[in-house]
């Protein structure tokens, strides 16, 4: 049953309800955890590979069993490199595709955070027809700096496979829209005004892209102890920002993490539920398992601690929730668990609920390297 805040609360507590609406469900899935890069700042271990079988048939069973309670299905397509196990991103889109035609009332969309090496103009054309209509492409300056960085995993450049790949999209006709995430790092600043101004006279003019400017920060991974990165700061990235931007359509992120919403959701490629794309190897990122059948078997303590903001009411838990894992002192002390209200609650931490709120409208993607 969809829930609506009422006249006058505050954005925090609209923000909430939109948090806990059952009426959504927000999927990030990862039909692949191998990628075909290998970024020098990279959090990500590749220690799994595609999707299982059962897993796409639980995603498929999961949209089934929530289609008709919901008014907005969003899936996010992430990775590794999802373009690596294309044939499970189009089976499960279609799938959800084929559930909003046979649902009045239900809206769907989807988003995909790739590298763009294997998305061209016949691939996104394909894509939109499936639902999939927003992506997310990095690029980490020109050749020079990007091929040092965002590296294929045999050592080779990607810069220039990926820019003739975005121009076949400019090109071409497909109903999708582009953000390119721009990486700022001390070695590239000095390079950027250039770079910038040629992505400006390349892309801007076209409505379906826009630019978010991104400074690389250290997120866990091998390469973390060397890495050099801008201070937030510094002054020279809003003289950048002014290249690719009119004033007044600045990029604004999301005062709300996905990982904070009670109705979003991470599936991986093993079927293990998560909240957050950055703190894989985090062991309390893992809040339960997606069945075959479309259940969801939920380890509540651990998926509490991710939504943990909302009850003490802290902007920065909601904004991050992962903070509280990342930095020590008094923050995960703010939750406790509650006294059990039933027998099945006394009888163990996890459960399998099929209405449990899994998702929400997002406008930004998850985050990426």
């Amino acid at each position: 049953m969809s829930t609506a805040a009422p006249a006058g609360v505050s954005a925090f507590d609209r923000e909430l309800v939109t948090s806990f609406r059952s009426d959504r469900l927000h999927l990030i899935l990862f039909p692949t955890e191998q990628c075909n890069f290998r970024c020098t700042y990279c959090y990500e271990d590749f220690a799994i590979g595609r999707m299982r079988p059962e897993v796409v048939e639980g995603v498929k069973n999961l949209i089934d069993r929530r289609r008709g309670d919901l008014t907005h299905l969003q899936l996010s397509w992430f990775g590794g490199e999802p373009m690596l196990a294309r044939p499970i991103v189009e089976e499960v889109a279609a799938h959800a595709t084929e559930a909003r035609r046979r649902t009045p009332g239900l809206d769907y969309d989807s988003d995909m955070t790739t590298n763009g090496y294997l998305l061209d103009d016949a691939a996104a054309r394909r894509l939109a027809e499936l639902g999939i209509r927003s992506f997310q492409v990095s690029l980490d300056g020109p050749a020079g700096h990007h091929d040092h960085t965002r590296v294929r995993a045999d050592g080779q450049g990607t810069f220039e496979r990926i820019w003739r790949n975005l121009t076949s999209i400019r090109d071409g006709a497909a109903d999708v829209r582009m953000l390119l995430r721009v990486h700022l790092t001390p070695g590239n600043l000095a390079v950027m005004p250039e770079f910038l101004t040629r992505v400006r006279d390349t892309f801007l003019a076209d409505p379906r892209f826009r630019v978010f400017l991104k400074r690389v920060v250290r997120l866990g991974g091998p390469g973390d102890a060397s890495m050099e990165v801008l201070d937030e700061a510094d002054a020279r990235l809003a003289a950048l920002e002014q290249i690719v931007h009119a004033e007044e359509s600045l990029f604004q992120p999301e005062e709300v993490c996905y990982a904070a919403r009670a109705n979003s959701l991470m599936v991986r490629a093993d079927g293990r539920l998560g909240k957050c794309t950055v703190g894989l190897s985090e062991p309390a990122n893992t809040v339960g398992r997606l069945l075959p059948d479309g259940t969801l078997k939920v380890d509540n303590p651990r998926l509490r601690l991710w939504l943990q903001g909302w009850e003490s009411r802290d902007p920065e838990l909601t904004a991050c929730p992962y903070e509280a894992f990342t930095k020590k002192g008094p923050k995960l002390l703010q939750l406790t668990e509650r006294p059990a209200r039933s027998a099945d609650q006394a009888s163990g931490r996890s459960y399998t609920q099929n209405s449990l709120p899994s998702g929400s409208a997002m406008t930004t993607q998850p985050t990426s390297p």
